[in-house]
């Protein structure tokens, strides 16, 4: 979009200009962040998993937390809490797959060629149609990856190579991968098959992808009013063997190893109708499960302003417990770090919010996300359907997993060179004399994997905040991730430095009040993907190297 001249000059000096300041921060305690740690870790919630017994104990400490501070509910009818519709799928007998073409026809059960889990907008699938391949799927022609161009894919089923074409951004290429389903319904499919590279299938095998689907872990989605899952994506997706693709491509102008030798070569192979259809046969057996968010409000004092909110959040729920253990082996997943660590360190800036003399200018949202571990599927619930209006929502910035294993002197905004929240967190860091890095590891993504960016996806500038790599911190990141991150032992037994936790809220709180007190609310960059993608009709501010 843009701007006229006056509008921009504006913009930028607004943007850049520092909030006048409450006076001094409240005091933050070690002591107090490592209790409320201790509770959310603690054996007896067994591991805070989506919709069991020891999540809803979390989620009424939390409650209770914020009662306690004096903040407002901020859930459905006046409660603290947002009960999230979900639906769990199990396969419910074995999918058969049935391929009609040239060769005449051949019958896959599910896990031998073809693989696909169960169905989430129908317990029972009988559907046939035609495929067309469309090359990685993509859709973001600015960047040259226009897949769908030129194809009609309404009521088909079209095949795809996974991952993305090289020389694609990152954060851009983890999107659109994320994506292709959805991108594929919007478009008319009915179902998405992968096909894979050369590479990909080195790197996971067919057999290892068959392997996990069949390992009778359901398959879980928030549900829409209309019934139907909260992604939106296709029907249903697969996965096919070299031996299926193969097939599918029976009679086609090109063969699966011609389109496969331009995809290993760097190219992208264009799309085109194929010669067979597909009929896929499938039983799914549902069961319903409720999850809260809980949300906590903080009403801003600004009468212009106080409208608006700034979202401080971070996910409640962990993996719960092991299912196949030994005897005397630690079953318990207690998730101290991530992410009982992240909602303390929310709970330790609304204590500072709600005790300090100077209320902020903008509400306060606080929310401890549900089913994080799921695919971010609570925020994407509470994104979807906001209990205040989302285009109110100024900013969002997200706690998971902070690494508190070192007295860290820097911290990574992910997402902070997509818009002036960067700036915000960079003004906040700068008072405790605190670094901002750069994504010390782009190729994993973060910015597309957590909470934050379902906001993100409704238009809403968002950040995560991690500790990061100086002194000492890459090591420790590293040993963490390669440890005891998704295990039993990320638990109390770990060397939490406390105070750390502590100026980790410090700077969270910070962080928020310069969000919270701005004159102006924080803008996406001018041309930046994201911002054009989901906030379209948005001002813009300048990036400070274009300035």
């Amino acid at each position: 979009m843009r701007l006229l001249p006056l509008a921009a000059v504006l913009s930028l000096a607004l943007t850049g200009a520092a909030p006048a300041q409450p006076g001094p921060a409240p005091d933050f305690s070690a002591d107090r962040f490592k209790s409320h740690v201790a509770f959310l870790a603690d054996d007896l919630l067994e591991g805070r998993d989506t919709g069991s017994r020891g999540h809803e104990i979390a989620a009424a400490y939390v409650a209770s937390q914020f009662m306690g501070l004096g903040l407002k509910p901020g859930g459905a009818n006046g409660s603290w809490y947002q009960q999230v519709p979900f639906r769990a799928a199990v396969l419910d007998g074995k999918p058969r797959f049935t391929l009609s073409g040239p060769a005449g026809q051949t019958v896959w059960e599910n896990g031998t060629e073809m693989v696909t889990g169960a169905g989430l907008d129908a317990e029972k699938d009988d559907l046939s149609a035609p495929v067309v391949f469309a090359g990685y799927g993509a859709e973001a022609p600015q960047f040259g990856a226009d897949d769908y161009k030129g194809l009609d894919v309404r009521g088909k089923i079209v095949a795809v190579f996974s991952g993305l074409p090289k020389g694609l951004p990152s954060e851009v290429a983890a999107h659109l991968g994320d994506t292709k389903s959805e991108v594929a319904a919007r478009h008319g499919a009915v179902g998405l098959i992968t096909l894979l590279t050369t590479e990909q299938a080195k790197r996971r095998p067919f057999a290892a992808i068959a392997a996990r689907a069949g390992s009778g872990r359901p398959t879980l989605d928030w549900v829409r009013k209309d019934g139907l899952a909260g992604s939106g994506g296709a029907r249903f997706t697969a996965t096919a063997s070299d031996t299926a693709a193969t097939a599918l491509f029976a009679g086609a102008p090109r063969s699966f190893a011609d389109v496969r030798a331009e995809a290993d070569r760097g190219a992208v192979p264009r799309g085109f109708g194929l010669k067979t259809s597909l009929r896929l046969e499938r039983q799914s057996k549902w069961t319903t499960v409720t999850s809260p968010e809980v949300i906590g409000i903080l009403p801003g004092s600004d009468p212009r302003l106080s409208n608006e909110y700034v979202i401080l959040m971070g996910h409640l729920d962990h993996l719960g417990m092991r299912r196949n253990g030994k005897p005397g082996e630690d079953l318990i997943y207690n998730g101290a770090l991530d992410n009982a660590a992240g909602v303390a360190t929310m709970l330790e800036a609304a204590r500072a919010f709600a005790g300090a003399a100077a209320k902020p200018k903008r509400s306060i949202l606080f929310i401890a996300n549900t089913a994080e571990e799921k695919g971010l599927l609570g925020a994407g619930y509470y994104a979807a359907n906001p209990t205040v209006p989302v285009g109110r929502i100024a900013a969002a910035v997200d706690l998971d997993m902070p690494l508190l294993l070192y007295r860290f002197t820097d911290v990574i905004a992910f997402g902070a060179d997509h818009s002036t929240v960067g700036e915000a967190v960079r003004r906040a860091a700068g008072e405790m004399s605190v670094g901002l890095s750069p994504d010390p590891m782009p190729e994993e993504n973060i910015f597309v994997r957590s909470d934050h960016y379902e906001f993100v996806k409704e238009g809403v500038p968002a950040i995560m905040l991690a500790t990061g790599w100086a002194n000492g911190g890459g090591e420790k990141w590293k040993a963490f991730l390669g440890g005891a991150y998704h295990h039993p032992n990320d638990d109390m037994s770990q060397p939490i430095d406390w105070e750390s936790g502590a100026r980790f809220a410090r700077l969270n709180y910070l962080i928020a009040r310069q969000l919270a007190d701005a004159p102006q609310r924080p803008l996406w960059y001018r041309g930046d993907y994201f911002g054009d993608a989901f906030a379209p009709g948005q001002p813009r501010a300048v990036r400070a190297a274009a300035r």
